[in-house]
């Protein structure tokens, strides 16, 4: 394993989806002129999950360099695996913030794979629906986003309908599996697998992009599903099995002692260490108080929710959701056409890091 530190991207980088106006306001607005730009906050959706604060464009092109670095290295055959922590802002639309996201990394990380790759499978196992990725990719047949979310009784975003399939060209290359809380990894498991085999069958992707959002672990302060460490690594190691280009991505979390966890174990499973890493936090750790009392990796996570996901409820949504992604019959071919230049020049990234460990 290789860690990079990430690159900034620019504002031509955010804005090949974001529009210009909206990106010329993040790399504007900060608390002291606020007030100034104060009449643009509804437009652009800046308020109580989405404030203002100091280096917020940096912040924006920082995780937002990590995923566009991430996916030209899978681009050239650089990397198998790559990872970005900080990335997987999947609420983000083209002109506006949502749910704690600004920028959607994903999308722009998809976007640029899809100079190399004809087909992209997106990946959401966060708590939340990837509405903001779906939404993007809503017309085409390019881009298959599978999301696996709570749905019902006006959680957030309230989107991510079953019936959601996409439009036009996109039509069945949008999937949602939407869930009740409480869900477990025995019940998660039995929806996850069948539903991903389907997709992979039939839509045959060449690249995946995974969102491996941590809110669906159980105990989490916002979540309300019942996934354990090991369940929700499975999903991981699952998609890591389908031997393919895959850029994974953080998301959400708000627990953040497990959200550390999570992706540390998840790292070892993607690098093929899981066997190996110990289960004790080490006793030298800066950071060995936050994970008492038990000072281990992949603690138990207590049950607080009833699961309300009926094996009836399941079964029949899995269907439903498995006979549509069987209507995908013909995987999407792309001709040839000259391959536009990629965001970043490695070269002289890899030149610029070598100059920086010199000194």
């Amino acid at each position: 394993m290789t860690c990079l530190l990430p690159p900034r991207a620019t504002h031509h980088d955010l804005a090949r989806f974001h529009s210009p106006e909206y990106v010329q306001f993040l790399k504007r607005i900060c608390p002291s002129n606020a007030l100034h730009y104060e009449s643009l906050f509804h437009k652009f959706n800046i308020g109580e999950d989405c404030p203002v604060f100091d280096g917020i464009f940096d912040f924006c092109a920082l995780y937002t360099g990590g995923t566009l670095e991430g996916a030209i290295r899978l681009n050239h055959g650089q990397s198998d695996i790559a990872i970005n922590w900080s990335g997987g802002l999947h609420h983000a639309k083209k002109s506006e913030a949502s749910g704690f996201c600004y920028v959607n990394d994903i999308v722009i990380g998809i976007i640029e794979l899809l100079k190399y790759f004809p087909r992209v499978l997106y990946i959401d196992i966060d708590i939340h629906h990837g509405d903001g990725v779906q939404e993007a990719f809503n017309f085409t047949d390019r881009v298959m986003t599978v999301s696996f979310h709570r749905y019902g009784n006006y959680f957030f975003p309230g989107t991510g309908d079953m019936y959601d399939v996409g439009m036009g060209q996109g039509r069945y290359f949008s999937v949602n599996v939407p869930l009740r809380e409480g869900i477990d990894d025995e019940s998660y498991h039995g929806v996850f697998k069948p539903v991903i085999q389907a997709v992979v069958e039939n839509y045959n992707p060449s690249a995946i992009v995974l969102q491996c959002g941590a809110d669906s672990l159980g105990s989490d302060r916002l979540g309300c599903f019942n996934l354990s460490f090991d369940g929700h690594g499975e999903c991981v190691r699952l998609v890591k099995s389908l031997n393919l280009p895959t850029l994974v991505l953080g998301g959400g979390g708000y627990t953040l002692r497990n959200v550390a966890r999570c992706w540390t174990f998840e790292t070892a499973i993607l690098v093929g260490r899981d066997m190996e890493i110990s289960n004790e936090i080490p006793d030298n750790s800066e950071y060995l108080e936050y994970f008492a009392p038990e000072f281990t990796l992949r603690s138990d996570l207590p049950k607080r929710i009833e699961n309300m996901n009926s094996k009836e409820y399941l079964s029949a949504i899995k269907t439903e959701i498995v006979e549509n992604i069987k209507l995908v019959r013909n995987s999407p071919a792309v001709q040839i056409q000259p391959i536009p230049e990629d965001s970043l020049d490695l070269h002289e990234l890899d030149s610029i890091r070598r100059e920086m460990q010199g000194s």
